[in-house]
This record gives C-alpha cells, structure tokens and sequence, in this order.
C-alpha cells in the first residue's frame, strides 16, 4: 500500500482559492498511490481564528466539490485534511472529508478535542462527539485531527473499532515539534497500528509551522519523516504488518478495562 502526505505550504498571502486549486494538483500527481492525505484546516490555516466564520462552509462545498474531482481523477482514496465546516444547524466544526477513488464521500470525522482551551478553535468551534473508522482496500482507518493526539483514549476507541491504521491531519506549531514526533510514535506503539500524520509547512497568522510529516510502523519505528517545508512524503505500508506485530507481541490482549476508582 502507498500513501502519499502532501504536507502543503499555509501562507497568508495565498489565497484560498489559489491555494485550493494547488492542492487539488498536488493531489493528481499522486496517481498511482494508495492513500493521500492533506494536512488540518490548510485552506484556512489552523491558527488563523479570524478567518474560520468568514471561510467556513457547508459540508458540500467547494473544498469538497474540488477534492472529490481530485480524488476521482487521481484514481485514489484521499484524506482531503479538515475544513471550517458551517452547520447551518449549528456551530462551526473542524471537520475532515474522506473521498473514495470514484469521488465520492466515504467518511466526514468532526475533531473531538478543540484547541485553545478558553480561545481559539475551543470557542469558535463545536466539538464532534462519534468515532469514525473506514475501510479501505487490505485495511481500516480511524480518523483523528491535530490536537487529538495528545489524547490515547481516542485511539484505543478507533482500534476497538477495527482501526488498523491512524490519520492524523494537523497544522501543528513549530514550538511544539517533539511533542508532535514523539505522541506519532506512542499511537502507533501503544495501538500496534500504522500512524499517518500529515501537518503544514509555512508560516500563517504569525504561527510557523512544524511541518515534518511523519509515517509510523506498528513496531514503533519511523518510515519516512518530512523536513520543514512543503514536501510529499510517500511511503509503502504493509497492512499485514499490523495483525502479524499484534499476534507476536499480544499486548493489547493485556489491556484491564473498569477499573475501581482509588478510595479517599
């Protein structure tokens, strides 16, 4: 299985629409991958709150209408990353698009864990309440987003769920790069799955960009990590890697659930 992460530049002075039709390109070169994945929020910028009422859209919009062609044209499955989704229901939601080859949606994930405590995306934004795995061809994802990595519970309810491999787009700060490294790793040691996580390249509303895009092995080990700048990182995965990791070392058979609280 190949999976390709497009770890795009987020500029300020790129227009949405410039930057969404470059996407899509990138996109198209990487026919003959499996799996394609986009980082969090990169039409927007994760970090740019001003923008998230004015950019937001609907579900059907045309960050979708414009990956699902891309998809469709490159002939793979694509995580299209997140976009500021407008509920005309409700509130704004980060929310990420998975496309199938034919172009069409296969799965939509709304980000569970908001950033920015008392500001930014934890404020603006409403917090989605399901799990969503998806199954593509030898394999099943589950889907997270940025700030969600800081938080194992997730993930032990997507491999519950079947998940073998983790995405994981984020527009992670530079400022906090191990952390982004080293939570990649514990995911995909702690659930024996492959972890994908794909963040931006660039600088926006002030806030340089990690970037160093990462693929994880079920054994914990590093297949492929990005530099600091736009990049695609591709990568080949084994989906059989992931049952044969978890039968000779069945750690995840150990796991005591309902545990009683300590007494006080």
């Amino acid at each position: 299985m190949r999976a390709s992460l497009i770890q795009i530049g987020v500029d300020d002075d790129e227009s949405i629409d410039s930057r969404r039709e470059r996407a899509a390109s990138l996109v198209r070169e990487q026919a003959g991958a499996d799996l394609v994945v986009l980082p969090e929020l990169w039409t927007t910028g994760a970090f740019a709150y001003e923008s998230f009422a004015a950019e937001a859209e609907p579900l059907e919009g045309p960050t979708y209408e414009v990956m699902a062609k891309a998809a469709s044209d490159a002939g793979v499955w694509l995580h299209a990353g997140s976009i500021p989704e407008r509920d005309p229901d409700g509130p704004l939601y980060n929310t990420s698009l998975v496309f199938s080859p034919d172009g069409q949606l296969a799965a939509a994930y709304r980000k569970i864990h908001r950033f920015g405590f008392d500001k930014g995306e934890a404020v603006l934004m409403g917090a989605g309440s399901s799990l969503v795995t998806v199954r593509l061809p030898g394999t099943a994802a589950g889907l997270a987003t940025c700030y969600d990595l800081r938080f194992p519970e997730l993930f032990r309810g997507l491999v519950d769920a079947g998940a073998e491999l983790l995405v994981i787009p984020a527009g992670w700060p530079e400022r906090r790069r191990s952390h982004w490294t080293l939570l990649a790793q514990a995911r995909a040691v702690e659930n024996q799955a492959y972890v994908l996580a794909c963040g931006t390249a660039g600088t926006h509303a002030g806030v340089p960009q990690a970037g160093h895009s990462i693929v994880v092995d079920p054994w914990g080990e590093v297949l492929g990590e990005a530099g600091a700048g736009e990049e695609v990182l591709t990568v080949e995965l084994d989906p059989g890697r992931v049952s044969t990791t978890r039968e000779q070392f069945p750690a995840l058979k150990d796991r005591v659930l309902g545990l009683d609280a300590p007494r006080r």
